[in-house]
């Protein structure tokens, strides 16, 4: 588990860094260069389907090459150099570009750096691990939230300055990464085979595109926080939302990570997708203060009993020699619908108003919990 404490470091670091500044980004667009929702959206989608195309090709590239740590290395590397841009940020192109080089550095490193997750524990153990991982994340993602809300509220609303005190974990998190370890599983076969869908076994075939289908309603978080701006939440108190959803995330990630090993991966997915569509459909019904507490709270489980658990179930049933591309190839259709999803959620809001985007993702939230019902 040594590996594993080691990438849950370098990931929580990283993520101190990302949350500093990725709840501010979309007031950052809107209320200081003027950007639209339709604007945010583009740019928000662009750089998460471009991480996602990226993820089954670093896989497949992990995969032929025997080795993982290097991809890691430089797509952790390349989200630091993203950090830059915004603090040279004039426009929204600025912007457009940081997130581009963020997200292609986690394009880069997701697949090889989960796929030493899954080879550095035994098979029974893979939720445990996953799930662990995804707690140390998520606690950077609060820290870098709480550090943002003091440094927003410190500064006046100094967005630069935030973007810049956001280097520092970025920076370690990169050094960390240095002290893992690459697998002791030998992967000579993997040069010699070729991926082949038809080689997958037929539930993660289906899985992957109740996946992919999915994915075409789930928008950017960031809708969620333009969504609390919308009913009167202040920039500082838009933050705070957004660190009561992480904290959830953080409590929930190993228990439920340890609780699918035990009781299998189907049932925690089925009812974290349920959660999803309800708590969307709650965004689009309930537009006062008391009742977005509740839906980011409600958020921040549905992540905890998905995102780990999926990991560890694509993990599990996929060929060892595979193990880096399928893992790149399910993190390429959970977010290649990304950049069509916060298009159309940018769309419906501009055109139908702001409760428009949270109806449409309700809806495949629930057709999502009842497509895995079906497939698994």
């Amino acid at each position: 588990m040594l590996n594993v404490i080691i990438l849950g470091l370098t990931s929580l670091l990283t993520d101190i860094s990302t949350e500093m500044v990725y709840p501010l980004i979309p007031l950052f667009l809107t209320s200081r260069l003027g950007a639209s929702p339709a604007i945010v959206g583009i740019i928000e989608g662009f750089a998460e389907s471009l991480a996602s195309i990226l993820k089954v090709f670093s896989g497949c590239i992990s995969d032929k090459v025997g080795k993982r740590k290097p991809l890691a290395i430089a797509g952790y590397s390349f989200s630091t150099i993203g950090k830059m841009f915004l603090y040279f940020a004039t426009s929204w192109g600025w912007v457009f570009w940081g997130r581009t080089a963020d997200r292609f550095g986690k394009g880069i490193r997701t697949a090889p750096r989960d796929a030493l997750i899954a080879e550095a524990v035994d098979k029974e153990n893979i939720g445990r691990a996953y799930g662990l991982h995804r707690a140390l994340d998520t606690l950077g993602a609060t820290i870098g939230i709480a550090l943002a809300y003091y440094f927003l509220t410190s500064y006046k609303g100094d967005y630069k300055a935030v973007f810049m005190y956001s280097l520092i974990p970025a920076f370690l998190g990169v050094i960390v990464l240095f002290f893992a370890k690459e697998s002791t599983i030998k992967h000579e076969l993997s040069k010699k085979l070729s991926f082949s869908w038809k080689s997958l076994d037929r539930r993660l075939q289906m899985f992957l595109i109740v996946i992919l289908i999915f994915a075409l309603g789930n928008s950017s978080n960031q809708f969620l926080l333009l969504r609390a701006k919308s009913v009167g939440f202040s920039d500082s108190d838009v933050i705070l939302l957004y660190l009561v959803y992480n904290i959830v995330y953080m409590i929930f990630s190993y228990p439920m990570g340890r609780l699918s090993d035990k009781i299998g991966r189907k049932k925690l997915l089925i009812m974290g997708y349920f959660f999803y569509g309800i708590v969307y459909l709650g965004f689009a019904v309930f537009g006062f203060k008391s009742a977005m507490w509740i839906l980011f709270s409600v958020y921040g489980l549905y992540i905890a009993l998905t995102e780990g658990v999926e990991k560890a179930l694509v993990a599990e049933i996929s060929p060892p020699h595979l193990k880096g591309t399928v893992i790149g190839l399910h993190a390429t259709f959970t977010g290649i619908g990304l950049l069509p999803a916060s298009f159309i959620a940018g769309v419906l809001w501009d055109t139908l108003g702001v409760t428009a985007p949270f109806y449409f993702g309700g809806i495949m939230g629930v057709l999502a919990a009842i497509g895995l019902m079906i497939v698994l």
